[in-house]
């Protein structure tokens, strides 16, 4: 998919709302006012990720809540390989607008995937990370990531019964180093010990196994390995994406990835509105170019300002984070993917019915580290 310049999200749109008023502030000689950064986000056209099932009969003149967001990491190798969703977070904001629940699904939980006439899969059972995959494929033609997210949507409606969202995003995990960098690094928590499975200490690529040259290895590195150790640390770009990317170290495998990258997700909101980047002009607009280049937003109708005015109450520091817990699923004695334990169809429900404050208090183990 030829992306353009329409491809920012809420988080980076909501900084125009957190200025207020006009945004004077005078460094190095460049003066910056609120229209400068307004004028990088009004232009920005809807992407039309969402639509068809998932997409609200008409574009609403105001956005009132709740509001549900699905928000999909990629890691595209190139333009002709069907993308993968590497990670897959659902931001849920109640009535009242003034709070966000993110949740993840893990990337091999085992679904049922829909057919899809466009991409002439014929639907099935699979991890889920490949419903996006199989959702972008163009019969003759280059892959459709929009296609793809689509398909996807459709699958998270199956599994979590959210049966509209109101707007999506599609980071491309390449390119968000690019925002991390333009912010000076990211301040993040680490709750264990984490070796990565890609890097050496000096944070160059480790060596492949030479049998893993031309076929998929599980492990297919060796090496000395770049170890994070616990605790809060601000990172480096490259290291910031590189905790985030691992699992196979952590005691919990992809739940824990899961988790690290919401901490990921909060610290960027966090920091992207802190006055340290909105204060500086030179940074604030390298992390809307950045963000411009990572990004692929669809505000399911509505222009990327009547978010911004809209999620203006949403503080990053309120933004609670929810650990869905689950496990192994076995075929026949073979691993196939991942399943749901415990009352998430109850967390789900809830979540339907606006009821999440209630579910948390009554189990205390969904409410994630921060």
């Amino acid at each position: 998919m030829q992306r353009s310049r329409k491809t920012r999200a809420p988080l980076w749109a909501k900084l125009t709302a957190t200025l207020g008023g006009f945004l004077m502030v005078t460094s190095g000689g460049l003066l910056v006012t609120k229209e400068v950064v307004f004028a990088r986000i009004s232009a920005v056209e809807d992407s039309g990720l969402i639509v068809g099932d998932n997409l609200p009969g008409e574009a609403k003149s105001e956005i009132k809540g709740p509001v549900n967001v699905l928000l999909v990491g990629i890691d595209p190798r190139d333009d002709v390989t069907p993308p993968l969703a590497d990670s897959i977070l659902v931001a849920h904001i109640p009535a009242s607008m003034d709070q966000a629940y993110i949740f993840s699904l893990p990337r091999d939980l085992y679904v049922d995937i829909p057919a899809n006439a466009k991409s002439q899969y014929a639907g099935g059972r699979g991890k889920i990370n490949g419903a996006m995959s199989l959702g972008s494929r163009v019969p003759g033609g280059k892959p459709s990531v929009t296609q793809g997210f689509q398909h996807l949507a459709k699958t998270v409606t199956q599994v979590t019964g959210v049966q509209t969202f109101d707007a999506g995003a599609i980071v491309n995990f390449g390119g968000f180093k690019s925002i991390v960098e333009a912010m000076g690094g990211v301040t993040m928590t680490i709750d264990q010990e984490i070796r990565s499975e890609h890097l050496k200490p000096n944070g160059k690529p480790r060596d492949r196994r030479p049998e893993c040259a031309d076929h998929g290895c599980e492990h297919p590195y060796i090496g000395e390995q770049k170890v994070y150790k616990k605790g809060t640390y601000h990172l480096k770009a490259y290291e910031a994406l590189d905790v985030v990317r691992q699992r196979y170290s952590l005691k919990n495998g992809d739940y824990d990835r899961q988790k690290n990258q919401q901490r990921f997700v909060r610290a960027i909101a966090e920091q992207a509105l802190s006055k340290d980047v909105v204060t500086n002009p030179a940074k604030l607009l390298k992390v809307l170019d950045a963000a411009g280049e990572s990004l692929t937003f669809s505000g399911g109708g509505n222009t990327i300002v009547d978010w911004a005015v809209a999620m203006r109450n949403v503080d990053p520091k309120n933004m609670i984070t929810i650990s869905l817990p689950g496990g192994r699923f076995d075929i026949n004695g073979r691993y196939v993917g991942e399943q749901f334990t415990g009352p998430v169809d109850d967390f789900f429900t809830a979540l339907a019915e606006e009821r999440v404050p209630q579910f948390l208090m009554d189990n205390p183990t969904f409410v994630g580290t921060n």
